[in-house]
């Protein structure tokens, strides 16, 4: 029998400084998955201040009240973004805490979600446009199951991605999840976009190369992950290494 392993990053749903304005937000564990095995991963969001002061809220956790009052300490909550179908499960409770914030969809969240964003937001379609453009960058990506929109803040050089790169660390892993991260080619130190996202694309390949250059091109210091470890220093080298199998 294998020891239990904690696959989260402590401490939890705190304030964790990546770089100047810059930070993340490590949060617990959820169970996602086909029905069986579900797999359990770790959460991440990512919070940028903006020059005015607002904050840019990406792919947000789960809220604690020392939580709220360490982000009011930072500015005001203006943007929550759900970067993905499947990343919007903690942004009714945010919305409710933050009600002047303006809540930012990835397309066929509502349809993903079965009524659970049941209320005004607007949804990602171009890659300009937003309130943030000066500082950061915007790029939906649009696959057959799903777009993601990825962000690059100009200032700090810093990419955020959500599941386009994951990288799940042995060591956090039962043996079961070394071998299942293993074969979808999503295990630390080689965490890649997972194989089964990748079929979702092939009808778009073009596009996401296109797509992956326009990031390496951004040449960021760093790369923000929401599952597993993330890329601190060589980013645009994570890039690369990560994406091969595409721009090869």
């Amino acid at each position: 029998m294998s020891a239990h392993r904690d696959v989260t990053y402590p401490p939890l749903n705190t304030l964790k400084p990546v770089a100047e304005n810059v930070w993340i937000v490590d949060g617990p564990a959820i169970r996602f998955g086909m029905p069986w095995p579900k797999m359990k991963f770790p959460t991440r969001m990512t919070i940028v201040r903006l020059a005015s002061g607002e904050l840019f809220v990406h792919s947000p956790t789960h809220l604690t009240e020392d939580l709220r009052e360490a982000i009011d300490a930072l500015g005001a909550v203006r943007h929550i973004v759900a970067p993905n179908r499947i990343h919007y499960w903690w942004v009714p409770f945010w919305r409710q805490a933050f009600p002047e914030a303006q809540i930012w969809l990835a397309p066929r969240i509502r349809e993903q979600a079965a009524g659970r964003i049941d209320f005004e937001a607007r949804e990602f379609a171009s890659v300009d446009g937003y309130p943030w453009d000066k500082e950061i960058f915007t790029l939906p990506i649009a696959g057959s199951f799903m777009t993601e929109v990825e962000f690059f803040h100009r200032a700090s050089r810093t990419l955020v991605l959500t599941d386009f790169i994951e990288n799940f660390e042995p060591r956090k892993l039962s043996f079961p999840m070394r071998v299942l991260t293993w074969l979808g080619g999503v295990q630390d130190p080689d965490g890649q976009m997972p194989r089964d996202m990748r079929l979702t694309f092939s009808a778009q390949k073009d596009a996401l190369k296109a797509a992956v250059e326009t990031m390496i091109g951004w040449q960021p210091e760093r790369v923000i992950i929401a599952h597993g470890r993330w890329y601190e220093r060589d980013g645009t080298k994570e890039l690369k290494r990560a994406f091969r199998w595409l721009l090869e």
